[in-house]
């Protein structure tokens, strides 16, 4: 029978009272655990809405202490901006870019042709504006660093993947010691933007066949994967894994995603590997 997991290292009487009349509570370090419930989606949002905590049930099938990967979305989910928002800030038309990113993370728009027209709408901007959003934007959401940790104390791959920039990928992968990064590439000429995507963009599927390839390479199995992510260009990705985790994401990813963290930071995905 299933597993349900409270993330949290404490709980306040009222949650505490609330959770002990569903089963046995077994602290588990920085959470706790009732093993083998029955509980249905309706009864677990009414949870998750009462005691205000980020409530999963592991789903069955999934052995979280056989996980051999971990593959994460970057912006708005490693990281707590959208890149290309802060870059076209330099142009001052973050206002009309952060309005497509949006809907494509809502699932509104196409992934590819919003990519196309938001990058198209860079050109001609100097190169040093990406310098700028990462030394003086881009920062790591709650608990990263303490994810990337826990999963290289469990010898577990960490690779990154986004329908943003190589610019950022690489250098975080540089950063925290990542294994593995894919995103796209900005072409340039003269140190100004061409307001164009050299190669393939790294949409949807594209993330999907990264975490294929990876399994291929790693001679391991998706069920072995979590997957991490926050926008609709998420879910193929998160579909193919063994758990998917909407973090702090969009409705239409939590609705269709097999765990969700809208309290806790990164750290929690922890709780799944036990």
């Amino acid at each position: 029978m299933p597993t349900l997991i409270i993330h949290s290292p404490t709980l306040n009487d009222v949650q505490h009272t609330l959770l002990k009349s569903i089963g046995d509570l077994q602290p588990r370090g920085n959470h706790f655990r009732i093993e083998a419930i029955e509980l249905d989606a309706e009864k677990l949002f009414e949870l998750r809405q009462e005691s205000e905590l980020d409530i999963n049930v592991l789903p069955e099938g999934f052995d979280g202490s056989n996980t051999k990967l971990l593959i994460s979305d970057m912006d708005s989910t490693l990281i707590a901006i959208e890149c290309i928002d802060e870059i076209a800030d330099f142009m001052n038309i973050k206002p009309q870019v952060s309005a497509i990113t949006e809907a494509a993370m809502r699932g509104e728009l196409d992934f590819e042709g919003s990519l196309t027209q938001r990058v198209g709408l860079l050109a001609g901007l100097d190169h040093s504006a990406l310098e700028h959003v990462y030394q003086e934007r881009l920062k790591l959401n709650p608990g990263a660093e303490t994810l990337i940790q826990g999963l290289k104390n469990h010898s577990i791959p960490f690779a990154l993947v986004s329908g943003g920039f190589t610019y950022f990928t690489d250098r975080l992968k540089t950063r925290l010691g990542l294994d593995f990064a894919r995103a796209n590439v900005l072409a340039e000429t003269n140190g100004k933007l061409d307001g164009k995507v050299l190669g393939k963009i790294i949409g949807a599927q594209a993330k999907a066949d990264f975490l294929h390839e990876l399994c291929q390479d790693l001679k391991i199995q998706p069920n072995q994967v979590i997957a991490v992510g926050d926008g609709a260009n998420d879910l193929l990705m998160m579909q193919a894994a063994g758990l998917s985790v909407a973090y702090h994401a969009k409705p239409a990813v939590q609705a269709k995603a097999k765990t969700v963290l809208n309290h806790r930071g990164l750290d929690a995905i922890l709780d799944f590997i036990g």
